[in-house]
């Protein structure tokens, strides 16, 4: 009869788990607008949030540690004449803000993608309802790329690879598209990664791969992973369920684990992308009661690597916003190194215009090991007296026997046998045995 083997994982047991309520962010009134994007932004000081506004679109920028109600009256950011639709953090607050620092003006129509450069200072991407992808020099207040005779429909997403040398679009035309942004050219093309009409979103993975979200011809969720190289066929590709929500990927480098977080569901499921066959692992799934109107994903370099936490979420409900810790279950006292590699860091390694110009740069890594603290304590170890004292007389038989009795009744045996404390034993058999059993080996004596 075979016998089904279990995939070695380090992450087949992570699990998640939603903070106290009161460390949630309540009454808080989440924007009502039917678009597919997170609404909400994180990074390791604050979390910002679109909220319901009159008059305009407005967000809140909260920092991490003002937890419980909200009071209504507190500021929110409205510099829009229209809702607010994505927001990114680049950086943090450092000072008050009453004006824009700079206004970008280029879109014909409403903008509903934003995404910083991940190593160039000062380059975003933004992407409309014009069908338009603009690569803007935000020191300058300037367009320097605009492609916009490429998608022939709404973009449903668009993202960059690991060194921003390569954006990643998904389009209403049922086209999944690899551009090199600099030349606006179209690098390699994919058509109907999905079979259904429903949005699709993609994301780069581990060694160039791409992950895709999007729906079957009978309207079942599916994931696949394919190889730019090869599009041909998907690698992997899964049905999941035939809820209506479009899933929303994140893929968290470092560990190789993709989360997907479906708008209108009340899970999350997690899934391991490795190089070996099958390629796409399925993990476990994080349940809940309430359904999420969007999510949050904080940056590697917030969360607490003393209880082994791996991801965290902040899950907006109608009222309110709340985290959600991911955790690998393991009790130790040392850094764990092997789920938490070198990370990137906030830097960027190249300016705008060297960029612009065609020279790219790898992230800036920083390690999470400053950020552990040790709780090791100072262990002491109870050592009997009374074992440590020899002799060689024949009336220390009986002696010996009496103390093992003694000891055997007593807590102090254990003490003294789960430290493992190695000493002679002449007192007890007179044969220099280490006493680490209950039953001296070599005589037999209890």
């Amino acid at each position: 009869m075979s016998r089904k083997v279990v995939r070695t994982s380090k992450f087949r047991h992570v699990f998640g788990q939603p903070v106290k309520a009161d460390q949630c962010y309540d009454d808080i009134r989440i924007s009502q607008m039917t678009w597919d994007s997170n609404f909400c932004s994180v990074n390791p000081k604050f979390v910002a949030m679109i909220v319901d506004a009159s008059g305009g679109g407005a967000f809140i920028v909260l920092p991490l540690s003002k937890t419980g109600r909200i009071d209504m009256s507190l500021p929110t950011v409205c510099g829009h004449t229209g809702p607010v639709l994505d927001i990114e953090f680049y950086g943090g607050l450092i000072s008050p803000l009453k004006d824009p620092v700079v206004k970008l003006e280029g879109h014909s129509k409403r903008v509903g993608i934003l995404s910083w450069h991940p190593t160039a200072h000062n380059v975003l991407m933004s992407a409309g309802c014009d069908n338009v992808v603009i690569l803007w020099n935000v020191a300058r207040g300037e367009a320097v790329v605009r492609i916009d005779s490429m998608h022939t429909d709404l973009i449903y997403s668009a993202c960059w690879n690991r060194n921003g040398s390569q954006i990643l679009t998904s389009c209403k035309d049922k086209k999944l598209r690899v551009i090199d942004p600099r030349k606006g050219s179209v690098i390699c093309e994919k058509d109907k990664p999905h079979e259904g009409s429903r949005p699709v979103r993609a994301v780069f993975v581990s060694d160039g791969k791409i992950l895709t979200t999007g729906f079957s011809r009978m309207s079942e969720r599916q994931v696949a992973l394919w190889d730019p190289n090869n599009f041909s066929e998907p690698l992997n590709l899964q049905e999941l369920d035939t809820s209506s929500g479009v899933l929303l990927p994140f893929f968290d480098p470092d560990t190789g684990v993709v989360y997907l977080c479906g708008k209108g569901d009340s899970s999350i499921r997690y899934f391991e992308v490795t190089d070996e066959a099958p390629y796409v692992h399925y993990l476990s799934m994080y349940s809940s009661k309430e359904s999420q109107k969007g999510m949050g994903y904080m940056p590697k370099r917030g969360l607490e690597v003393n209880k082994c936490e791996i991801a965290r979420f902040y899950k907006l409900h109608e009222r309110k916003c709340e985290p959600i810790v991911m955790t690998v279950p393991r009790k130790s006292d040392l850094f764990q190194e092997d789920l938490y590699p070198d990370t990137i860091g906030p830097e960027p390694s190249v300016e705008a215009d060297d960029w612009f110009a065609g020279k790219n740069g790898e992230p800036i890594l920083i390690s999470l090991k400053d950020g552990f603290v040790a709780t090791t304590k100072n262990k002491e170890f109870k050592v009997i007296k009374s074992l440590m004292a020899t002799t060689s007389s024949s009336s220390s038989y009986r002696q010996s026997d009496s103390v093992v009795r003694e000891l055997r009744e007593s807590s102090a045996f254990n003490v003294f046998y789960l430290t493992s404390i190695t000493v002679n034993c002449e007192v007890l058999c007179n044969c220099s045995f280490y006493f680490i059993y209950r039953t001296c080996r070599p005589c037999r004596r209890r």
